[in-house]
């Protein structure tokens, strides 16, 4: 990817897409990425959620919809990626598309650098229809990860306040950074008691990243525990339309604000 073979308008398109990347599980990814895109649907943004965790895929169980095509038929070349895109909607219309996943398939979890490297091409031309395109990528460094988060646009690290994942969260940051000095990195700190807290967690990742990467992603949100969260999980309906008011639908809100400039 050189800009030499990147045409302005193809460059534009690819500014559009939206990492949202965790070096450890369970911090809360694929909520925050349902989450993230339903709000910025709310500020009027036109968006498309990928959900990228290869084999492991549940962004449509999160949502509770049943897709009839995923992305096991674009890689088959039954489909196009505008073929499979299925339309989310809430009780007002408010909404954006899904691009499905395939949950359970091994062989999604192990497809070729090309191949991956056709998917990210076929996201970058989709957001030629779409203000941003967000990709909920599996947790780690695998190929699939790396491959896929590999350009133009920001990248989302997911973390939260214990230890372990702050350590994830920065090996994540040091084998993008490797790949792609230029990658545009920023720290969202999840499921934090207090904002205090969340702030404490930042300060230590950047830190670690000033000392060895010699680099300072920035905070781009802070989200607060909110036992809301897990009822609008279990409930299969996004946070935003169940508890609009939580304390975790605000910070989120606070956090599409940030993105989209306001």
């Amino acid at each position: 990817m050189t800009d030499a073979t990147m045409t302005p308008d193809r460059s534009a398109q690819e500014r559009r897409l939206i990492t949202i990347a965790s070096g450890k599980g369970g911090v809360g990814k694929t909520w925050l990425s349902v989450t993230l895109t339903h709000a910025l649907s709310h500020a009027g943004r036109k968006v498309l959620l990928f959900d990228g965790d290869l084999g492991l895929a549940n962004v449509d169980i999160q949502l509770g919809i049943m897709p009839d095509r995923d992305l096991g038929q674009v890689i088959s070349g039954d489909m196009t990626v505008e073929q499979v895109v299925v339309p989310y909607r809430d009780q007002d219309g408010t909404g954006f598309d899904v691009l499905p996943g395939k949950s359970g398939s091994g062989a999604l979890g192990n497809l070729t650098k090309d191949m991956l490297g056709r998917i990210r091409s076929s996201l970058i031309d989709a957001a030629a229809n779409y203000d941003h395109v967000l990709l909920d990528l599996a947790a780690g460094i695998d190929p699939a990860v790396t491959t896929l988060s590999f350009h133009r646009g920001k990248i989302l690290v997911v973390m939260t306040a214990d230890p372990t994942s702050l350590t994830d969260a920065y090996a994540f940051i040091k084998v993008t950074i490797m790949r792609n000095p230029r990658a545009d990195i920023a720290v969202v700190v999840n499921n934090v008691a207090t904002k205090r807290e969340g702030e404490r967690a930042y300060e230590a990742i950047k830190r670690a990243c000033e000392g060895f990467l010699k680099i300072s992603p920035p905070l781009a949100g802070i989200i607060k525990n909110d036992a809301k969260v897990v009822d609008a999980i279990r409930s299969q309906v996004p946070i935003l339309t169940r508890h609009p008011q939580s304390e975790a639908a605000k910070d989120v809100r606070a956090l599409a604000a940030t993105l989209v400039g306001r």
